[in-house]
């Protein structure tokens, strides 16, 4: 528990876990935990199986083997993840406000409003704009507000600073810190160091080497 718990006290344990496409691992078979208030960072060179452990999570991709499960997640808990991937599903033809406007609605709008979610990730003056105009990093940080405007407990993050700069590297490490804070857990994939205030909150996890 933390001094600011939100979420409900939930755990993701994952035993002989073996991901892959086509029939064909990619992955060995993995062991972990992520407790509340916790961050495991997945590591490991281009086609090691970082996106398709967290499509796995994600319950998009079928495991190959062993088993996963979020811990403490019933019925009453409603939607327990949001899966962040690589590629931003922003719609160029719609506002930046009313992309998340969208997301809201679908995701349901359990946390911040539209306007204080821009304003968290740097995007309050462009919330009439167009999205199609919006620079890569821009659009990284309109995808990065989904998480803030429904509030659910598991990130999975696929590359989450990338085409960010060196303020939004650190937009992200806020992000987590303060998701964590609130009782959450998150699991990142990324090749780009993320350091959290407080490094005993961090995990890390290589995939493609040996154990």
């Amino acid at each position: 528990m933390t001094s600011r718990q939100v979420f409900p006290p939930l755990s993701l344990r994952a035993t002989g876990l073996v991901c892959g496409r086509g029939g064909m691992a990619l992955t060995r078979a993995l062991d972990f935990s992520v407790t509340p208030g916790r961050c495991l960072l997945l590591r490991g060179a281009n086609g090691s199986g970082k996106t398709t452990l967290l499509l796995t999570l994600a319950g998009i991709v079928a495991p190959l083997d062993g088993v996963f499960a979020l811990e403490g997640s019933d019925a009453e808990t409603g939607p327990a993840l949001h899966y962040c991937g690589h590629r931003n599903a922003v719609k160029p033809r719609l506002t930046v406000a009313e992309n998340l406007c969208f997301w809201a609605a679908v995701n349901g709008a359990t946390g911040l409003s539209i306007d204080a979610a821009l304003q968290q990730v740097g995007l309050e003056r462009l919330g009439d704009l167009d999205a199609g105009y919006l620079s890569a990093g821009q659009s990284r940080r309109l995808a990065l507000a989904r998480l803030l405007v429904s509030l659910r407990p598991l990130w999975l993050l696929d590359e989450p600073t990338a085409a960010l700069d060196a303020e939004g590297h650190d937009l992200v490490t806020r992000l987590l810190d303060n998701h964590l804070d609130m009782g959450g857990l998150a699991i990142a994939a990324t090749h780009d160091p993320i350091t959290l205030p407080d490094p005993a909150r961090m995990e890390t996890v290589v995939l493609g080497a040996r154990p």
